[in-house]
């Protein structure tokens, strides 16, 4: 994470911190074209981290936040049963061309369309008939990243107390 937090700041970004060893990072950018940002930090990554290709998906501190505002109803109030992840895309993949990919298994799994991503829940008690797993495998994910609820809330609050205009590279 140091060689990642080290390789954002040669790329002229600010106030860089890394979450968790997840490749989770957030920063202030200069820079406001968010395709512009994506293909310099992919660049970046790649000539830093060779072989490496690095596909990077943005998350803006609003974006976020709408993330987490329009989950459905009661999405992460059962982390005790459930398992909760949001799917970010990476654009130009939209939420309802990527739900076409996305399987799920009665009664275990659901997944729901939000503002340019995807929730997913599924039964702690059956998680390993969940189909979650069979989207790593989807060609469609080059497109995507996962994180679970607990983490994209933990980086909403991050972002909420540094300020306003950070970005988070997921």
């Amino acid at each position: 994470m140091a060689d990642l937090k080290t390789c954002f700041e040669a790329s002229k970004l600010r106030n860089v911190a890394t979450l968790i060893q997840s490749g989770n990072v957030l920063f202030q950018a200069a820079e406001t074209d968010p395709v512009k940002l994506v293909r310099k930090l992919e660049r970046a990554l790649s000539e830093t981290f060779r072989p490496y290709q690095a596909r990077v998906v943005l998350c803006s501190h609003a974006k976020l936040r709408r993330v987490v505002e329009q989950a459905p109803k009661g999405f992460g109030s059962q982390s005790q049963k459930y398992r909760y992840d949001v799917i970010y895309l990476k654009g130009p993949l939209t939420a309802s061309a990527a739900m076409k990919s996305v399987t799920t298994k009665s009664g275990i799994d659901a997944a729901f369309i939000g503002p340019d991503c995807l929730y997913f829940s599924r039964l702690i008690a059956k998680a390993s008939q969940s189909h979650l797993s069979r989207i790593v495998a989807l060609p469609i994910y080059q497109d995507m990243t996962i994180r679970n609820w607990n983490t994209t809330t933990k980086i909403l609050a991050l972002m909420d107390a540094r300020a306003q205009n950070f970005l988070s590279f997921l």
